[in-house]
């Protein structure tokens, strides 16, 4: 993978499996980690002000009503369990590279 394909800019919630940081910084992904124990409220603000997609396990994200799309800049809810960190990374990668396939340059 090369540096110059991935645009996006993710925030890694502490609920995602370290693997998945592993990577990402592994192929030169530009991401951060989330502060420990930081509100979910606190959390979309940095998204959206860091122009960041949230990465996470929490539902909570899912809602509309809570975060609607003005509150956070965008999200990827993972459903894969953290007992499988493989999987977690396969499924990523493969999301990137979708992602990227369907992206105008």
């Amino acid at each position: 993978m090369s540096t110059s394909q991935w645009k996006l800019r993710f925030l890694l919630d502490e609920n995602v499996h370290r693997a998945l940081s592993i990577f990402l910084n592994k192929n030169g992904i530009d991401f951060i980690l989330s502060p420990k124990g930081i509100k979910n409220g606190n959390l979309a603000v940095l998204s959206k002000t860091e122009n960041r997609v949230l990465v996470t396990n929490d539902s909570d994200f899912d809602d509309p009503f809570l975060y609607p799309k003005e509150k956070i800049f965008s999200v990827v809810l993972l459903k894969i369990h953290q007992h499988l960190p493989d999987v977690l990374v396969n499924r990523f990668s493969s999301l990137l590279k979708e992602k990227n396939k369907t992206r105008r340059f």
